[in-house]
């Protein structure tokens, strides 16, 4: 079993970062294969929209035109068996750069030109995902005035994976350097297993 934690967090060590190895930990006394990858360390350019990946009929990806790291994280992320994708929240959303990643999962569509909307290429979902946000407000109020883990759940979808669960944690800036919770330690204890059970 190999899962891939995909971190949208400017900042290592901080709430997501550390809920995501509370995950992974807990999946690798599984048995579990487990690797992180931050989003920060990557070179990911921006979708210009050029459509060229959604034009390119068939259920697999289409291919980017860009010439950055991009590839090779996908590759990565389609030889896992399962993800973790975790952003804090800026600004009601994900971060800029789990944005700028998400928008490039448009690889995922077939989108002729002429076509009204585009048609996911493969919905079969083979992999789990867990999802990890974290925000300064309230769990509960952050989640439903903002559409952070509907973003989160179709780049999961995009990437071939059904969501198992998910982990938000609210009130996330109390400190600089703030600690997790036991309550969201467990969880997150649990999601690893979740993950990690075949």
């Amino acid at each position: 079993m190999k899962i891939l934690a995909i971190v949208g967090s400017y900042r290592k060590g901080g709430i997501v970062d550390r809920a995501v190895d509370e995950i992974l930990a807990s999946a690798s006394k599984e048995g579990a294969e487990t690797k992180k990858i931050y989003l920060i360390d990557q070179t990911i350019k921006f979708c210009t929209n050029c459509r060229s990946c959604s034009q390119q009929p068939g259920q697999d990806r289409g291919r980017c035109i860009l010439a950055d790291d991009m590839n090779a994280l996908l590759e990565g992320i389609e030889g896992a068996d399962a993800i973790v994708l975790g952003s804090p929240m800026n600004f009601w959303t994900v971060t800029a750069v789990m944005k700028t990643f998400i928008e490039r999962l448009i690889c995922f569509s077939y989108w002729p030109w002429g076509a009204h909307a585009p048609r996911i290429r493969n919905k079969r979902k083979r992999k789990r995902a867990v999802l990890v946000a974290s925000s300064a407000a309230p769990a509960l109020l952050a989640r439903l005035s903002s559409r952070m883990i509907k973003l989160l759940k179709i780049a999961a979808g995009l990437l071939g994976a059904k969501t198992v669960g998910i982990l938000f944690i609210g009130l996330a800036s109390g400190k600089e350097h703030q600690e997790i919770g036991e309550r969201y330690r467990r969880k997150a204890r649990t999601l690893g297993i979740k993950l990690a059970s075949s």
